[in-house]
Order: structure tokens, then C-alpha cells, then sequence
């Protein structure tokens, strides 16, 4: 049997996760709430988040003389390929200007002109330029501004190294719960303290789940190693909906390194906005053979397209070619992406950049309302790990922190209202402790890694940019296999980050396959060469 000793903490609101949609609801809530305890569970540093590695910025309409609601709104839509929610897109694209002069006025500072108007950037799918941005660092700084005014505010805990393990339920109590049961409750979760190895039975009134991505379940991706899908797999396993996770954005342009895999370094859209060209194996700039947009269509159209360039000509990479921006401007604007490049040998000035898709963006996950609500009670979803109806079939470029801190805002809204109305804090002793009774710690750890190299294979290899029927039918096989050999070991050993991550991995990849066997069609990201062509009726697949 393991060592862990179960402590149990109260709290009035519990927040998981440190991105952008997490540290944004508990700023707010913390400062409208004063008297109210606010707890932020991270499982690495606060720092350590998918916003961290946003490089290319934020979009929203900011200049009105040539831009304008309406534009981004169809923007998004086009993107979406007929899967948005168009409520959700226009109340996000109306209610982000405020949210992002909220952040300035929390300290975000984003490029100016020397005229003292915001530098704004054009990406791909975008028909005016309207990203702000911080160089190529942008999450970063909106982070730094973020965790700078959380540490302002005496009533919220900051808690790192904090592995997130079940959200807790009228299951937990002994009743039956099933997808078809009525008014499923959060009462909070069980945490093992990574700091104190210890598992914590954390009580909240109201939750919210930020805990971000699912990239690593493939073999590149542009996310941190902290992407697992982690808060996705928590809400399927407590019988919460999960939405179009089949709709995996694959980032164009990541940066090829030669046996390199797993975080991969991004070259953010906003090069290519800037005059990046994307040429072959043979020099030859593609892009306008696949779309009238070319190099700034959106990115499941050059995802795939870079996709087929490759298989044709049989690399591993195309090439970004930017010796003709102007070198300066590119420095300034692009100061990290220059120099990772030089620390490879690629001088931008004389040598194109080897680039390759990675996997990106989730456009799925938790399905929630327009205020944030999953079909848990009292458990909020916002950030990449929701599924809000903004994206659709496919993502619009940096709409992401857009969608992060509107639907953060109408979580801590809706929060306010309801705050009184719950009060399971007084009544945590009815909540049963971790039954951690029969494990031993795991003998051989290749049984855990072993496992997750399998996963990213198969999942890179059968479920990613072009799919097929026999492709996605071998996906389901070896993901029951994986799921049987895994529920085993966790079954009989002490619970770690490692098997953990690896059994919410597996779990999300199961959702990524079942769905994307569910859709009968090609539409955004999701494209099966069984089904060339859409289906005239579209539907959500809610698992």
C-alpha cells in the first residue's frame, strides 16, 4: 500500500488551471469577491501554460475606420465551415474589445507604431489586420500581467505542482451516475500535492475547469508537455458531454528539427503575415495551386496542402522562405523565432526556414453554454479544454485568448449570481477519502512509457491531418488495447503524473477517434478521404 495521507481543504471557489481563462475568472472574482477564498491548482510552475507559447497575439476589432464587428464575425464563420455557433461568435467578437482593454489596464503592453497606435498584424483566414501583439511572445506578456495583479490579491492561493486526478461527484458518494442522469453535481476534486506527495480532497462551492489542451497525445506538437488532456478525460470520466474533439488544428508551421519530437517550436502565422512564402522541396511557392488566399488561407486548408506537398515530393518539411522581408523588421517583430533559427544554423537573411504541421488546437472539449456552464452543475469550462461553440470545424487564427478571457468573464458573471446558492463546504465530511487501498508503486516504468510511445504513433499516424475509415478503425483497436493494459496498472498501483497523464491521454484519443469515426463527412480539420465532400445536414458529435 502507498504512503499517501489524505488532507482535506475548503474553498469557497477552486480554479484548474494558470492560463489565460483561469488566472483571468480568478483576478475577477477575487477582486468583486473580497471575502471570498479563491484557489488556483496548477500542475507544474503558474508560468507553465499553453498561453505561455502563444506567439502570434489576440485578435479584435480595435480599429473601426477599416475594420468592424461584422468583418471579424464572418471571418470566424468562414473559418468554422459552417459549425460555429453564430450567437457565441458575435457576442465573443463584440464583448472581446473589453476584455482586451481590461488586460492593458492590468499591464499588458502590446507593439506600437511610433504614432502610438497598437501594431496590428494579419494572419491567416483574417480579411483586415487586426492582431495586437506582443512581438512573438504575446501569451507570454499577457500572462506575466495576469499572474503580476493575481499576486495583488490576498484572498487567492496559488498552489503549483498540484496534479489535478478526479472531479468528484454524487458517484463518489455511492449513488449511480450515468451521462443520463439528471443534475450532476461538482463538489471539487482530488488532488495529489506533487510538493508533498500527499492526496488532497479539495472542497469548493463552484469550480472551474482551465486546464487546457490535449497536443501531446501527438508525436509533434507545438504544446508544452503539460497538454494532456487532463481536464477533458476528467469530465468524460464524471459523465460530463464532450463536443467535437475530433477537430484537431495542426499548426502549419512549426519548425523542422531533425530528430526532434515532441514540443516543437513554433513559427507563428503572423511571419507569413508579414510576406512569408511557402515553397517545396523544388523552390516552388504552392500555396496558390490549394487556395485564392494562398499562404493566408486558413490553416486546415495549408496544413493540408503542406500535408500533400510533402507526401508528393517525400520530405519531412517545406520551407518558409523570408529573405525578402525586410531583415530588421523581421528581428524586431520576430526577435525569439530569429533567434532559435540561428541557434540551428538557419540564418532567415540567406536560408528558408524547414517547417512541418504540428499538432496545435483543440476546437473541441467540454461542452458548455454561453456562460460558461457544462453539463455539470456548479463546474465552469473555459479556455482550450471547452468547447464553446466560437470555432466550429476549424479555428480562426489567434481567436483563442479572444474566446479565453470573454467566456473567463461570463463564467465570473454567472458566478456571481450563483455563489450563494451552493454550499457544499459544510458538509465535506460526507465525501469519502481516496481509496488508495491494494496499490504498490509501479515496478517498471517502461510499462508506462512503452504505452504513451505507442499512443503518440498511433494517434500521428492513423488519426491525424488526412484520415480514412480503415486508418481510424486500427486507431480503435490499439486504443481499446492501450485503455484495457492501462485501466489494469492503475487498478494495482500507486498513482502518479506519469500513469495518470498517460490514462487521460489515452481517454482523450479515444474521444478524438470515436468521434472523428461518428462524422461521415470532410469538414474543417476533420478530413476523411472516405468522405471527400460535406454533408449538406450538420450536426455536433457530443459524446
Amino acid at each position: 500500500m502507498n504512503n499517501y495521507i489524505l488532507i482535506i481543504m475548503q474553498t469557497d471557489i477552486l480554479v484548474i488551471g494558470s492560463g489565460i481563462a483561469g488566472l483571468t475568472y480568478a483576478l475577477k472574482t477575487a477582486q468583486a469577491l473580497p471575502h471570498k477564498n479563491i484557489t488556483i491548482l496548477t500542475k507544474t510552475q503558474s508560468d507553465e501554460t499553453n498561453t505561455k507559447y502563444a506567439q502570434g497575439g489576440i485578435a479584435g476589432v480595435t480599429n473601426f475606420e477599416n475594420d468592424s464587428f461584422l468583418k471579424h464575425i464572418n471571418d470566424t464563420l468562414i473559418a468554422g465551415d459552417g459549425l460555429c455557433n453564430p450567437n457565441v461568435v458575435e457576442l465573443v467578437v463584440k464583448e472581446g474589445v473589453d476584455r482586451i482593454n481590461e488586460l492593458i489596464n492590468w499591464g499588458a503592453q502590446f507593439d506600437k507604431e511610433l504614432s502610438g497606435t497598437y501594431k496590428l498584424g494579419k494572419e491567416g483566414g483574417h480579411s483586415e489586420n487586426r492582431i495586437l501583439h506582443h512581438k512573438d511572445v504575446t501569451g507570454k506578456e499577457m500572462e506575466r500581467a495576469l499572474l503580476e495583479s493575481i499576486k495583488k490579491c490576498n484572498n487567492i492561493n496559488l498552489i503549483n505542482h498540484c496534479f489535478v486526478l478526479d472531479i468528484i461527484t454524487q458517484h463518489h458518494l455511492g449513488y449511480l451516475v450515468t451521462k443520463s442522469t439528471p443534475d450532476i453535481e461538482c463538489y471539487g476534486v482530488y488532488v495529489l500535492n506533487l510538493a508533498t506527495n500527499k492526496i488532497e480532497k479539495i472542497i469548493a462551492n463552484i469550480t472551474l475547469l482551465a486546464s487546457g489542451g490535449n497536443g501531446q497525445v501527438y508525436r509533434s506538437t507545438t504544446n508544452p508537455a503539460i497538454a494532456t488532456g487532463d481536464g477533458v478525460a476528467m469530465v468524460y470520466r464524471a459523465k460530463g458531454r464532450i463536443e467535437n474533439i475530433e477537430f484537431i488544428q495542426f499548426h502549419p508551421t512549426a519548425l523542422y528539427e531533425t530528430g526532434v519530437r515532441g514540443h516543437s517550436f513554433l513559427i507563428t502565422e503572423a511571419v507569413r503575415g508579414d510576406g512569408g512564402i511557402l515553397r517545396n522541396a523544388n523552390g516552388e511557392a504552392f500555396m496558390e495551386r490549394y487556395d485564392k488566399r494562398k499562404d493566408l488561407a486558413p490553416r486546415d486548408i495549408v496544413a493540408r496542402a503542406i500535408d500533400n506537398e510533402m507526401k508528393i515530393n517525400g520530405t519531412e518539411f517545406v520551407y518558409l522562405d523570408c529573405r525578402h522581408m525586410n531583415q530588421q523588421k523581421f528581428k524586431d517583430h520576430f526577435p525569439n523565432i530569429y533567434e532559435k533559427c540561428m541557434s540551428i544554423g538557419v540564418d532567415v537573411s540567406k536560408n528558408m526556414i524547414p517547417v512541418s504541421p504540428a499538432a496545435h488546437y483543440s476546437c473541441g472539449g467540454v461542452k458548455t453554454n454561453e456562460f460558461a456552464h457544462t453539463s455539470i452543475k456548479n463546474l465552469y469550462a473555459a479556455g482550450e479544454c471547452a468547447s464553446t461553440g466560437l470555432h466550429g470545424a476549424n479555428r480562426l487564427a489567434s481567436n483563442s485568448l479572444l474566446e479565453a478571457m470573454v467566456f473567463a468573464h461570463r463564467a465570473f458573471e454567472d458566478t456571481l449570481k450563483n455563489i450563494n446558492n451552493t454550499n457544499f463546504t459544510n458538509n465535506y465530511n460526507e465525501i469519502p477519502d481516496w481509496n488508495a487501498a491494494g496499490t504498490t508503486a509501479p515496478k517498471e516504468m517502461i510499462l508506462i512509457t512503452q504505452s504513451l510511445k505507442e499512443l503518440k504513433l498511433l494517434m500521428s499516424d492513423y488519426v491525424g491531418i488526412v484520415r480514412n475509415n480503415e486508418r481510424l478503425q486500427r486507431a480503435s483497436r490499439r486504443i481499446d488495447l492501450l485503455h484495457e493494459e492501462t485501466e489494469n496498472l492503475y487498478q494495482r498501483t500507486a498513482v502518479s503524473p506519469q500513469l495518470c497523464e498517460l490514462r487521460n491521454m489515452i481517454t482523450v484519443s479515444y474521444l478524438i477517434i470515436k468521434s472523428a469515426q461518428l462524422r461521415k463527412e470532410s469538414r474543417g480539420l476533420h478530413f476523411n478521404t472516405d468522405y471527400p465532400s460535406k454533408q449538406t445536414i450538420l450536426q455536433n458529435t457530443i459524446l
